[in-house]
């Protein structure tokens, strides 16, 4: 398999459609796109990603943003809504919390990629076996820190 031909999409239209926890858009050697539905009182979940840098845009909902140096140590808090944007150094903790009444609903870029191309997670629980299993690795065309 090799990357994803040239695309053009309303981001904004797909990221609202969907459903899933997490549904891999497109991928190339560099860059990632996701979409993102999180639903209410849930969030993206803490993680970190040691050599990825990401952004995250909210196309519907809000919620809070937290981010820090380590997992117990979230330095950063800020209210988000509908049109904020989080960028996310690699190595930050980070999550992003539903507090709203609706589904949140996000894009996530990430480069260098960090998913497995075309993967359609439809919750964090299944997100999370995906990873545990060794299931959601970044294709080996893709370029990654270190190789």
């Amino acid at each position: 398999m090799r990357e994803k031909e040239p695309t053009a999409l309303d981001i904004e239209a797909e990221t609202k459609a969907n459903d899933n926890y997490r549904t891999v858009a497109w991928t190339g050697r560099y860059l990632q796109v996701t979409y993102m539905s999180i639903p209410v009182g849930e969030s993206v979940g803490l993680e970190v990603h040691e050599e990825t840098d990401q952004f995250l845009r909210l196309e519907a909902g809000k919620g809070k943003c937290v981010m820090g140096p380590a997992k117990d140590n979230l330095t950063f808090e800020q209210a988000v809504a509908d049109d904020w944007a989080i960028m996310v150094p690699a190595g930050t903790w980070h999550d992003v919390i539903n507090e709203g009444d609706e589904p949140m609903k996000l894009y996530a870029i990430y480069a260098p990629v960090h998913h497995a191309a075309d993967t359609v997670q439809k919750t964090k629980e299944e997100a999370d076996a995906d990873e545990e299993a060794g299931r959601d690795e970044p294709p080996a065309w893709t370029v990654q820190p270190g190789k």
